[in-house]
């Protein structure tokens, strides 16, 4: 009788646990108030990160990267005195080449404008995702080099999906996985974040490793931010297709 009864609080145990597994925006909250909380995200209205890019583990950049609310972004990549620039101010995007020897700004077609449009907001994807036109949907937990994390589902109104997971302890992103197709070709990029440190009462991962599935060793990106701050001044023209350029290049629509 006894036998029976320990078996039978046993299963109702499992259904208490079961019954309270946590929900899509139970885990979005829990992101939320582990990074600092909504309002204090909100409350920065601009971020000027610096540091270093390595490319393949071979070449090292320096890089200076500027965000400002609600979705503008410039990213500036330098070395040798040369100075890579992609840039997006909401609505279009745009680049300076010079080391594939175009020293004059170009406009990115939409496709290649998309890593930019995603990587725009300050606060990231899950922050305001509704707002964003995004679409979530939790998918429970996968195995991250021996973390069982919480997998989200981030599908954005531009078709892209991001594969985002939490470490199950902090609810900190630790990976994103990004789905996209790419002139038609489809594209998967692995993006592994560490070293979260406050910026204005906020956590922001300073190191992020990428690389994209399939396209060999060389393609590694690692990014070490040595200074973020927060809410400097930052003028509207630093995002905008520069107005000296010709007006002659083929226009980038928002994706």
């Amino acid at each position: 009788m006894r036998i029976q009864l320990w078996f039978s609080v046993a299963a109702l145990l499992l259904v208490s646990a079961s019954a309270h597994a946590l929900t899509t925006d139970e885990l979005v909250a829990k992101n939320l108030d582990a990074r600092g909380g909504l309002a204090k995200i909100h409350a920065i209205k601009t971020l000027k990160l610096e540091g270093k890019l390595r490319m393949g583990g071979q070449f090292e950049l320096t890089l200076v990267e500027y965000k400002k609310a609600p979705e503008s972004v410039r990213m500036e990549a330098t070395l040798q005195g040369l100075t890579q620039i992609q840039a997006w101010d909401g609505r279009n995007a745009w680049q300076i080449s010079p080391f594939q020897g175009r020293r004059d700004p170009e406009k990115m077609s939409d496709d290649d404008a998309k890593a930019l449009a995603d990587d725009a907001t300050i606060g990231g994807q899950l922050a305001d995702w509704q707002a964003q036109g995004s679409k979530l949907e939790y998918l429970g937990t996968e195995d991250i080099d021996g973390t069982e994390a919480h997998k989200l589902k981030v599908t954005r109104k531009n078709g892209d999906i991001d594969y985002v997971y939490l470490d199950p302890d902090h609810f900190l992103e630790i990976r994103t996985i990004t789905d996209q197709v790419v002139r038609g070709t489809h594209v998967q990029t692995v993006t592994d974040y560490g070293d979260y440190e406050q910026v204005d009462g906020v956590y922001f991962p300073l190191s992020m490793s990428s690389y994209t599935k399939g396209a060999g060793p060389f393609n590694k990106q690692q990014i070490t931010i040595e200074k973020a701050t927060a809410n400097v001044a930052v003028d509207d023209t630093l995002f905008a297709f520069p107005a000296t350029a010709s007006a002659g290049h083929a226009a980038g629509a928002k994706p």
